[in-house]
């Protein structure tokens, strides 16, 4: 190659045979493999549209291909993981166990194969994520959600009236101000939308406190979200969901932290 050809000067500027490679260049340039480490035996491989759109082969393509994608295929593995596993209901559910449950207010999804959580935050409630978490909740693919104050806040204020996509930086957030306009990230949120949310929620929690004081009932953060979607009473909502479920005694429990 190149490096073996040419002349290069010396430190006393005489030249030398390039032939003559440096200390350490074996080592540094030409070091022979060894094994690869346990455990690494995939091949990196793209998928291969040629051949179609096949959604179930693209996911799991991901898985080779690497970088960040190699990371998404293994959450699609785990997931689909999940799925199976809560299709199968266990072979030593006893009366005992059933009725512990139901003593436990749990409802009788726990009993399938697993109980699944899913956990976000409120800015995922925010965005258009809010649609894809209100269909796994809709079609019971979830047991357990588990999310902030502003998780619960933001579903409802969206059934008020809807949010828009704006820009991260076209606005300063003084302007926005000026203009009752909200911001998160690129997300608009007119100012009217929480007048709105309040107008509907001052007097729920006035019912609330009635009935505590009436009934002696203790409203804990999930029986208060329960009741905001009876309240809702709108498809689009979360929470509307959460609470049709636990209504036909198939617990989805809402826990905020």
């Amino acid at each position: 190659g190149p490096y073996l050809t040419r002349c290069m000067m010396s430190a006393d500027g005489d030249s030398k045979d390039g032939r003559e490679r440096p200390p350490g260049f074996v080592d540094a340039v030409l070091k022979p493999s060894k094994a690869l480490p346990e455990g690494v035996d995939v091949i990196v491989k793209g998928y291969d549209f040629n051949k179609g759109v096949d959604y179930e082969a693209l996911l799991q393509s991901y898985a080779s291909t690497g970088f960040q994608a190699t990371n998404f295929g293994r959450a699609v593995k785990v997931i689909n993981a999940m799925i199976d596993r809560k299709s199968k209901f266990p072979s030593d559910r006893s009366a005992e166990a059933d009725r512990t449950l139901e003593e436990l207010n749990l409802g009788h999804s726990r009993c399938t194969g697993c109980t699944i959580f899913l956990a976000y935050t409120s800015n995922m409630i925010t965005s258009g994520i809010r649609e894809i978490i209100r269909f796994l909740v809709q079609h019971k693919m979830v047991d357990v959600l588990v999310t902030s104050a502003g998780g619960i806040e933001e579903d409802f204020v969206k059934c008020m009236a809807p949010f828009y996509v704006g820009d991260f930086s076209k606005w300063t957030g003084s302007t926005l101000r000026s203009l009752g306009i909200n911001r998160t990230g690129n997300l608009l949120v007119p100012n009217t939308n929480y007048v709105s949310f309040e107008d509907w929620l001052i007097p729920i929690f006035d019912q609330l406190l009635k009935e505590q004081n009436e009934q002696n009932i203790n409203w804990t953060p999930s029986k208060i979200i329960d009741r905001l979607g009876k309240e809702i009473d709108n498809e689009e909502s979360v929470y509307y969901w959460c609470h049709k479920w636990i209504k036909g005694r198939c617990d989805l429990a809402v826990y905020s932290v």
